[in-house]
């Protein structure tokens, strides 16, 4: 399983560079032009992309001389993200949209498992920076990629109104916030996740408030909000955590 974990995160940046090449059609953002929505983020935001990578790679080297239990139970859930994410950029840029919605929720879920199990309270220095961090960064931006994703299949198909899509997006940003402050939650505000988030909100600020859509502007604004939340209740979390480490190490190795 520690190869299988490397090789799909190696196989994230090489599928990724041929998906910029148009080797499987369109490329991501081309694709996504055509299906202009109000949760789109400005295409800067979209090079966190690269320090994903990166960092995942690094994931993927460090974990090899490891056997650690905690490891151990991240790496199927890290490996099966890791590969959905690279499987997900052919299938989109094929416009296959439903299966690639489809894949890019079960990749969240997966990252989502693996940043948990691999961030608790007791683990040492280098496991939170080579894999709770790697992992919790991957997925915070898919918490609001995937959010993102469904509003382009929503806008593809017209399943709901793209004259004027104010109503059901803000529907989706709501329910993505709520997601995003329930894994907050679970990964005990660590910095990559809530970064990550913020980083997407900032995006999504700066493409809606120059954005001509009708309600883009009151996106730009509820993006603002969001990013004020988060950052809230992870400045909460840390102070909560550096004020009773002691119990709540002591708590988590009795429940051991």
């Amino acid at each position: 399983m520690r190869w299988i974990v490397l090789l799909a995160a190696l196989a994230m940046p090489v599928v990724a560079w041929f998906s910029q090449t148009g080797m499987f059609g369109p490329t991501n953002g081309a694709v996504s032009d055509q299906y202009p929505t109000l949760l789109v983020a400005a295409g800067y935001a979209f090079a966190i992309w690269g320090l994903i990578f990166l960092w995942d790679v690094l994931f993927g080297f460090w974990q090899l001389r490891l056997r650690k239990p905690d490891i151990t139970g991240v790496r199927p859930w890290a490996a099966a993200g890791f590969a959905l994410t690279a499987v997900w950029m052919p299938v989109f840029s094929n416009q296959w949209f439903l299966p690639a919605l489809a894949i890019i929720w079960a990749a969240l879920l997966c990252l989502i498992v693996a940043a948990y199990r691999a961030s608790p309270i007791t683990a040492p220095g280098g496991q939170r920076a080579w894999a709770a961090y790697p992992l919790g960064l991957h997925a915070g931006w898919l918490s609001l990629a995937a959010y993102l994703n469904t509003a382009q299949v929503i806008v593809a198909y017209r399943w709901l109104p793209t004259d004027n899509m104010l109503g059901w997006s803000l529907v989706l940003l709501v329910l993505a916030t709520l997601l995003v402050l329930v894994v907050n939650q679970l990964l005990r505000g660590h910095f990559a996740y809530p970064a990550a988030v913020i980083w997407a909100l900032a995006g999504m600020y700066v493409k809606q408030s120059g954005w001509d859509l009708p309600g883009a502007a009151n996106i730009a604004t509820l993006a603002l909000v969001l990013i004020i939340i988060v950052v809230i209740q992870t400045v909460w979390l840390r102070v909560r955590a550096y004020r009773q480490p002691r119990a709540i190490v002591a708590a988590h190795r009795h429940r051991r």
